[in-house]
């Protein structure tokens, strides 16, 4: 008897002090997590950028970029297993360290530093879009349990948030190269010593604000905080092999793969073709940083207002169709050569095809996250490693081919991909809203 009431005495202890747990701010995480994107990618994305305008010579910087997204899908393959194994926020640690390096070769870039750091950086790179796709999702996740809100909605916000935040990169890193390599500074060593010591410092402050990260686990099978070695690995090695072949025998997941495989094409389209056929001739190296910054501007107010409206597949549906859209508008005008010569106005057109392409990009990135958080509840990671390993093949495939076929031909390769893409896509969405149209409302 006396058991039977210190049991119920227990019982609204446990219901008392839940909510008082509940407060724990789940956003605080993700707000971590921006800033040390931010941080870490303003200094890479920006010397990403220069690569095919500033190691020129052998076509340096255009192979060691193709080297780097060729690694970064390999290991991409095995990226969810890394992940499973060491957790999500140890691979975002570990992750930052190639990016690091990559940015450190610069400083004395021949083929002895760049090859190495591009191949380590594949790897480190792999292991951190998937931790980061993991950690996001299952911090979205926990928020909405913890605070009883659409889980859909969750997912969204915190994808908004994310991408809004990630894609300042190219503005602040950007602007910070126009700034150390204007005034006849873009050819000189001594500018570009200067610009990369200064990333360098950046970027260690963004590693120290991983380990802040709070530790946590996925909602879904594979992913534990192991503490046997041995059976993890074991249980993480099958579902890896589910993963992979799950995915090719998955119907939505074929339908989204040439989306996925699109967004990466069109960043690597604007990294390299579009800085170095339409931005240098007109801009000179040093307007690569602002063509670039007004870029990542409008990728980044477009990132946060996709996450804001994103609710369901209908909302998904109709912010792709924007963002192709817009996309689709600069690969014509470029096919038409279309063209305003005449100083300030020819600076605002470039400026304005930029942006275009900004609002592209940050529709893609945060809506395609956003989707796999929905669809691919049961696998997080090995969806997320899918979503990776897909955009860094067709980047790879980019920086390879490009230097060996003419602009226009790029550009319409281009237009079809996204045409094809587009079209896969509205199936999906189709498809999906058709299966789910009798419980769900969006």
């Amino acid at each position: 008897m006396a058991s039977v009431i210190h049991r119920d005495e227990e019982t609204p202890l446990v219901t008392v002090d839940s909510p008082l747990q509940q407060p724990k701010s789940h956003a605080k995480d993700v707000h971590i997590l921006c800033l040390a994107f931010l941080l870490i990618f303003l200094a890479y994305g920006a010397a990403q950028n220069l690569q095919s305008t500033l190691n020129t010579e052998q076509d340096l910087g255009t192979t060691s970029l193709g080297i780097l997204y060729l690694s970064f899908t390999f290991f991409s393959v095995i990226a969810s297993l890394v992940v499973r194994v060491l957790g999500s926020k140890k691979a975002l640690i570990i992750g930052t360290s190639g990016y690091w390096l990559y940015v450190a070769a610069n400083l004395k870039p021949n083929w002895y530093t760049l090859v190495p750091a591009s191949l380590y950086l594949g790897f480190c790179a792999s292991i951190i879009w998937v931790g980061q796709g993991t950690y996001l999702t299952s911090t979205a996740r926990s928020h909405a349990t913890d605070y009883n809100l659409h889980e859909g909605a969750v997912i969204g916000d915190f994808n908004g948030e994310f991408w809004a935040v990630y894609a300042l990169h190219q503005f602040i890193g950007n602007l910070i190269t126009f700034a150390l390599l204007s005034d006849g500074q873009e050819g000189s060593t001594k500018g570009t010593t200067l610009l990369f010591v200064v990333f360098l410092c950046v970027m260690t402050f963004g590693a120290i604000l991983m380990c802040f990260l709070s530790k946590r686990s996925s909602n879904s099978k594979g992913e534990s905080e192991l503490s046997g070695a041995d059976a993890g690995v074991h249980s993480s090695l099958k579902s890896l092999s589910r993963s992979l072949t799950s995915a090719l025998s998955d119907v939505k997941m074929l339908l989204i793969i040439p989306l996925i495989a699109y967004s990466g094409l069109q960043q690597a389209f604007v990294w390299a073709e579009f800085t170095k056929h339409v931005v240098t001739p007109t801009l000179g190296v040093s307007g690569v940083g602002s063509a670039m910054a007004a870029y990542g501007a409008f990728d980044g107010i477009c990132s946060l207002a996709a996450g804001r409206l994103t609710s369901g597949l209908t909302s998904i549906t109709s912010i792709v169709s924007v963002g192709a859209f817009a996309q689709a508008v600069v690969f014509i005008l470029l096919l038409l050569d279309f063209s305003v010569t005449s100083g300030l106005l020819g600076t605002l057109y470039l400026l304005f095809l930029a942006a275009l392409l900004g609002i592209g990009d940050g529709v893609l990135m945060t809506q395609l996250n956003a989707l796999i958080g929905m669809l691919f509840k049961h696998d997080t990671e090995g969806a997320f490693a899918q979503l990776k390993i897909w955009q860094s093949a067709t980047i790879a495939i980019m920086f390879f081919l490009a230097p060996h076929i003419s602009f226009e031909a790029v550009l319409v390769i281009m237009l079809a991909s996204l045409c094809f893409s587009f079209g896969s896509f509205l199936w999906l969405s189709l498809k999906v809203a058709k299966a789910s149209s009798p419980s769900t409302s969006e």
